[in-house]
């Protein structure tokens, strides 16, 4: 039995829908690749969220290439894409847009004047959004979960899709300011960039140190891109499989009365059931990416770090003893493997 029943899955249009997915992903990929050298993994999972329309924060130390992935990702999407640098001084308004008072010319009266930010677009890099305070990052949270902000009590829509690209520097360096829970839960991934292996970073200075450049083309639009998504969303799961991905998120909470004396003595807040409900749907995708009509135990288990990993609070125990989330997770999966398909 399915848990998202799929209709017709050996229809012509449904298998053609499935190919141009799969023809545009590898295009995708190819262009990206005239310009970003490795990192498989974080291209994956940036993919994955733009097909299943979620957001993605990518964690990375400074020159590790995050900006310009984001940058060169919207390029072959053919979307509308805007850059805010964030920085000490930002303010909300900055992101959302202001009303302005501006007078009309024919009557001579004064008239609130919309002015928008730039919020308002496809593809929206949040670049650096840790170097900011508080304030101004809750200033995407309206945009991100509802796809709208409100400007002095009026609401204003945003086209989309919409998809909130972060970047942050590891909190432990100076000058930085933790995203709010509140925010980060919005995020499908937290994506952890990491350094390059020699060799692919040789080839990274070879590529960037002449007159070549490259320039990736777009190879899809919003349209299809919203097709997409619908598409993802499409793809069967068996009860089975939507059960284990529930049970690896109901083992992060110390409360739930299976959780394990590992979680409890870590653990003060574990993963809510949006955690759930992305684990589920960034499964589908990696399913239907992988040329697969349905999800495996192991979609779920692969995607479980990623997912998770900023949705778990640890306690000053774990802090004392080094540990992350990353090990947490971990051993929820040594304890919890993926049954045998």
């Amino acid at each position: 039995m399915s848990t998202s029943p799929i209709t017709s899955i050996d229809s012509a249009e449904l298998k053609s829908r499935i190919s141009r997915f799969q023809q545009v992903q590898d295009q995708i990929v190819q262009q990206v690749r005239k310009v970003i050298v490795g990192q498989e993994e974080v291209l994956d999972q940036v993919l994955i969220a733009l097909f299943v329309g979620g957001h993605c924060l990518i964690t990375g130390l400074p020159g590790t290439a995050k900006t310009l992935l984001v940058r060169t990702m919207a390029q072959t999407l053919g979307l509308k894409f805007r850059r805010i640098q964030f920085t000490p001084d930002l303010m909300p308004s900055d992101i959302t847009g202001t009303d302005i008072i501006e007078e009309d010319p024919g009557t001579g009266r004064r008239v609130w004047t919309f002015v928008p930010g730039p919020i308002f677009c496809n593809v929206l890099l949040a670049d650096e959004i840790n170097r900011t305070p508080p304030k101004t990052q809750s200033a995407l949270l309206e945009a991100m979960q509802e796809f709208g902000c409100t400007v002095r009590g009026h609401s204003y829509a945003i086209e989309r899709p919409f998809f909130v690209l972060a970047t942050q520097n590891p909190i432990e360096l100076e000058g930085t300011y933790p995203l709010p829970e509140a925010q980060l839960d919005r995020f499908l991934f937290n994506t952890l960039l990491d350094y390059l292996p020699a060799d692919e970073e040789l080839k990274v200075v070879n590529m960037t140190t002449t007159t070549h450049s490259e320039q990736p083309s777009a190879v899809t639009d919003a349209e299809e891109i919203m097709s997409f998504q619908q598409l993802v969303r499409m793809v069967p799961i068996a009860d089975s499989v939507a059960r284990y991905a529930v049970d690896l998120v109901r083992a992060t909470r110390a409360t739930d009365p299976e959780a394990s004396d590992y979680v409890k003595k870590y653990v003060n807040f574990g993963a809510s059931v949006r955690g759930a409900q992305f684990l589920v749907l960034a499964a589908k995708c990696r399913a239907l990416m992988r040329h697969r009509y349905h999800v495996s135990y192991e979609d779920v288990a692969a995607l479980l770090r990623p997912v998770l990993r900023h949705r778990i609070l640890l306690n000053f125990q774990a802090e004392s003893d080094r540990l992350t989330p990353d090990d947490i997770l971990k051993r929820i999966l040594e304890v919890k493997p993926a049954p045998r398909a």
